[in-house]
């Protein structure tokens, strides 16, 4: 049977088909969809961990456990999970142990643009990329075997189009889930030095091993086809080249590390020209010139971003020799065929009554200069709110607010960090305590929207629900923050405007340190909105101070401010705002 999956559906199922019983991540784009879509499936554990380092930590307790275990995050997660994968990678696992990481390129919903493909290389395990839905599925069951036969993790690397892309994928039925038993063995898993030592001459032994097994390893294959030119590629960019240059020769690699050497020799032999398309880093285009042997690459194509069917098409035209080998139709552009009409740009912006607004138009008005993080809120850096200074990872809003401080005490009552509920608890903590610990004087605004919103409302440890929907215990944001040693917590209602900015002035302005936790569920999570506002045009004084807001739910006009009543979710800072008293909810006195 044949089912339409997304490459992370295909994943799920691959890992349930073969005998994974233990899955654990943490959420974000573009690798969130594979924990929601395996929990569905019947006789698997699956569980959101607080981040990406504790998901590790999980999966590989299972796996020596001799549980068959799956691990995911997205690119820049495989940082905060980067310490014990390395040391995953000197004990070997017990039963099979696969690390899904998948990289953004174009940085769709990302910080930056880094390729992770180096990790596999860094760490010195097996690497592995799926150009479509049925590899997907079918790479987790190589992935597991490869990581038993050879004891090792192994990094399947998926990007996004990979990852939210669709095509059909052939099911099978699910594979025997046994668990194998636990032998204490210090040596191998007990990472003192001595034992380390003896482990790093186990890695070199298997990396040796791995390199010949990629010689055969059946997702590297060649397609040989019209000689003048081949090109080695991996990834979704293979049925880009399928696609706009299909009559050439193509080693695919499925298995991009280790390289197949003698692979490689063999096919740049038959070919007259040699090209490597792979987006961002060169990374096997570095490896090949390595072999001596001479390949185009990056001097062709960037360094930066996705590489589209148009953008193949325009580069291999402009060797001209190989023309007629082009398909250029994937050159038209524009709407319906018409080169000159062009698709408007759509920026992102917080959901009308969105709790995040009221916090960032209070902290503009107060001229504070803040440390972000990562989240939608995130989005109160833009226009018109421009509320934000920095964002650089996950947690590190708090650390730098600390650092802003003590490298400026004069700017003391007008720095604050800003961080999300599941961002706190993923990475925040820890600046926090660091705050406590060498008497700052910081003050910390947790926005508390019951939830993990920006990569589609996932529970956290504050949510009180686990991944799969069940009940259990609830961080207390209040008493967490009071036993990390700040003795000034408070909370405060952020469609409270002129509560909320008293509140922030007086926490700034204290000589300790402060936590200010505003409470409201996301605009998203409620399913029975309030009654929209709507504009009293005779009232309305067209002065656009509701405007400031940013709401999507407000229009500016040449006499006066309207209201979308289909997006208005009634919030009621708009009204807070207008001098006028024009904007009212329906049976609301005018006046």
């Amino acid at each position: 049977m044949k089912e339409l999956l997304t490459g992370n559906e295909a994943i799920a199922r691959g890992a349930f088909e073969a005998g994974v019983t233990v899955a654990a991540a943490y959420p974000g784009t573009p690798s969130t969809e594979i924990l929601e879509n395996f929990v569905r499936y019947q006789g698997v554990y699956a569980q959101w961990s607080p981040n990406e380092k504790v998901a590790m930590e999980v999966g590989l307790g299972a796996a020596l456990g001799g549980a068959r275990t799956l691990v995911t995050m997205k690119h820049v997660g495989v940082n905060v999970a980067a310490d014990p994968l390395f040391t995953l990678a000197y004990t070997g696992v017990n039963a099979g142990f696969v690390l899904v990481g998948a990289d953004d390129p174009g940085m769709h919903s990302s910080q930056n643009e880094q390729d992770n493909r180096n990790y596999a290389k860094f760490a010195k395990i097996p690497l592995l990329e799926p150009s479509n839905s049925q590899e997907c599925k079918d790479m987790v069951g190589l992935a597991l075997e490869i990581s038993e036969q050879f004891d090792t993790p192994v990094l399947l690397r998926t990007t996004t189009r990979v990852a939210h892309s669709q095509s059909f994928v052939e099911l099978g039925e699910r594979g025997e889930s046994h668990t194998k038993p636990y032998t204490k063995t210090p040596s191998k898993y007990v990472m003192v030095p001595a034992h380390a030592r003896g482990r790093h001459v186990v890695v070199e032994e298997r990396r040796q091993k791995l390199l010949e097994y990629s010689e055969t390893c059946p997702v590297n294959k060649v397609e040989l086809a019209d000689k003048s030119i081949g090109i080695i590629t991996s990834g979704i960019v293979y049925e880009y080249v399928k696609e706009v240059i299909p009559g050439a020769s193509v080693l695919k690699l499925g298995m991009t590390f280790p390289l197949p050497e003698k692979l490689v020799r063999k096919f740049a032999a038959e070919v007259k020209e040699l090209y490597v398309v792979e987006e961002l880093e060169p990374f096997l285009e570095e490896q090949i010139r390595l072999m001596g042997i001479e390949v185009t690459g990056k001097k062709l194509f960037p360094r930066m971003g996705e590489i589209s069917q148009s953008m193949l098409a325009e580069k291999i035209l402009s060797v001209t020799e190989f023309k007629e080998l082009v398909d250029t139709s994937v050159l038209v552009k524009g709407v319906e065929g018409d080169p000159d009409v062009q698709i408007p740009v759509r920026p992102p912006v917080m959901c009308p009554g969105c709790p995040h607004r009221g916090v960032f138009y209070t902290l503009s008005q107060l001229k504070m200069t803040v440390m972000g993080d990562i989240g939608c809120y995130t989005l109160g850096a833009l226009p018109p709110l421009e509320a934000m200074d920095t964002c650089i990872c996950m947690g590190a809003s708090v650390g730098s607010a600390l650092g802003m401080e003590k490298a400026h005490p004069e700017m003391h009552g007008k720095v604050v960090a800003v961080i999300g509920d599941s961002t706190f608890l993923h990475s925040g903590i820890t600046g926090l305590l660091d705050v406590a610990y060498n008497k700052g004087a910081t003050t910390t605004i947790i926005l508390d929207n019951s939830t993990t919103a920006m990569t589609g409302h996932q529970d956290h440890p504050a949510t009180g629900r686990t991944l799969s929907k069940e009940p259990t215990c609830q961080v207390d944001l209040v008493a967490l923050a009071k036993a990390l040693g700040i003795s000034r917590v408070v909370t405060a209602d952020p469609f409270e405007l002129d509560n909320l900015k008293n509140i922030i002035k007086e926490e700034a302005e204290a000589n300790e340190p402060s936590v200010i936790i505003t409470k409201r569920p996301c605009a998203l999570l409620i399913k029975e909105k309030s009654s929209p506002y709507t504009i009293q045009t005779d009232t309305c004084i067209n002065c656009k101070k509701c405007m400031k807001l940013g709401c999507p739910a407000l229009t500016a006009g040449v006499e006066t401010v309207t209201v979308n009543a289909t997006l208005c979710t009634g919030c009621g800072l708009c009204a807070q705002l207008c001098p006028s008293g024009a904007l009212k909810k329906a049976g609301e006195v005018i006046g």
